[in-house]
């Protein structure tokens, strides 16, 4: 028997329908399936670990019975930003886990031989312990249960007097996802209907009907978002901020039209550029070099040549829009190295007085930003002194962006 054709695939049921009354005080009434994290509610990251797994056929995702016209809708929105790449449906719950388990199955398709059962609020859930379940189902277990050792010895207690120490070599903590055999577990849902049984899990259904439960290793992260000291887990810790290099270059001809500037600073007796803006063919390339940095394309893509607006504009204002989009993208500038290559003029005379402006229009310290000149041994078309080209470079530390998502708890979440 194999559960890996698409008609073999479990699909995933995924809870999300608990009230979550012992969090209520710490997440002003927010069920906790419906917390933002990470620009997502806790059930979607979930979702999206069966999705990358590679090893279920679909979704069904339990929510409240009376939130579910906004639950579905906001579940759409994230299906839009973020195809999973798998059907996902939105069915109503009941008031217990067991109802809504049950009515979540009820939505599988006809043909659907596995499914798997999830608690929206193990947001943690990786796509490896996914396939654990599924490729255990594969190999002929009809029911299966990830789980860890149990490390605390644990007493049984009452009228708060300990009455049996039990011994926890034979303990587990079982999680979620839980996997089964669909027909099996409908009948021991059955079962529980008839008898009045109530449990925790689905796993402990199968066990009232004498069938074996086979235990995978869980995973320690795969927590359960369930006291207010969880919450912890859910708070962004310090990402580390990421290196990242972009590379400039521009050229301009020698020709009568503008005279001619470096870094904003005006060279004096130099051959007049021609361009559209004032022609700084340095600052065209530190620019460039920022975008590049920045994933943000080029300097063509922001200030066409053909627009109007930016005829005879000054390049530093254009700069400092560009430094503005480097911001706004999460990047802290760290350092520039500009070569300019030109046989004439000399440039030697201005090299510290570009150095300082580009310092100031950068706002770094003179260490951060080095300038060079060089000429090309008259080969080229700088040698022949038809032109100046310029290469910048730039380092620069990035903070990680969060994904967009619809993460909105939402007004009656």
């Amino acid at each position: 028997m194999s559960v890996t054709s698409p008609q073999e695939k479990p699909w995933a049921l995924i809870l999300a329908a608990g009230q979550g009354s012992r969090l209520s005080a710490v997440t002003a009434g927010c069920a906790k399936q419906f917390l933002p994290w990470r620009g997502a509610p806790l059930y979607w990251h979930a979702a999206r670990a069966m999705s990358r797994s590679a090893a279920v056929a679909g979704l069904v995702v339990v929510f409240p019975e009376n939130q579910l016209a906004q639950a579905e809708e906001q579940l759409r929105a994230l299906c839009r930003n973020e195809d999973l790449g798998l059907p996902c449906l939105a069915v109503a719950g009941g008031r217990q886990r067991q109802d809504s388990v049950r009515l979540g199955l009820a939505a599988l398709p006809v043909r659907a031989r596995f499914v798997l059962i999830h608690d929206g609020a193990r947001p943690f859930l990786s796509p490896a312990l996914v396939r654990s379940v599924c490729e255990e189902l594969r190999r002929g277990a009809r029911a299966v249960v990830p789980a860890l050792p149990v490390t605390d010895t644990i007493k049984l207690v009452e009228d708060g007097r300990v009455t049996a120490t039990l011994p926890r070599e034979r303990l587990a903590a079982v999680q979620t996802p839980q996997g089964f055999d669909l027909a099996l577990l409908r009948q021991a849902h059955q079962h529980a209907l008839r008898t009045s049984l109530a449990v925790t899990d689905d796993a402990s259904l199968i066990e009232a009907l004498g069938q074996v439960v086979r235990i995978i290793p869980g995973e320690a992260t795969n927590v359960k978002i369930t006291y207010p000291e969880d919450m912890a887990l859910l708070q962004a810790p310090q990402m580390p901020l990421r290196p990242r290099v972009g590379m400039g270059y521009d050229v301009h001809r020698y020709g009568a039209g503008r005279p001619l500037k470096l870094g904003g600073v005006l060279i004096p007796g130099a051959p007049e550029v021609l361009a559209h803006s004032d022609g700084d063919v340095l600052l065209h390339a530190l620019m460039d070099a920022l975008l590049g940095c920045a994933g943000l394309g080029d300097i063509g893509c922001h200030f066409p040549d053909t627009d109007a607006r930016f005829e005879g504009i000054s390049s530093a204002i254009l700069l400092d829009r560009v430094l503005e989009m480097t911001r706004a993208a999460g990047l802290t500038l760290e350092h520039a190295d500009l070569t300019i290559v030109a046989q004439a003029p000399r440039l030697a005379p201005f090299r510290e007085e570009i150095r300082k402006n580009l310092c100031r229009l950068l706002d770094l310290p003179k260490e951060q930003v080095n300038l060079k000149a060089s000429t090309e041994e008259r080969l080229g078309f700088t040698g022949r002194v038809e032109g100046i080209k310029v290469y910048a470079v730039v380092s620069a530390l990035a903070a990680p962006l969060p994904r967009p998502h619809a993460a909105s708890c939402g007004r009656d979440f």
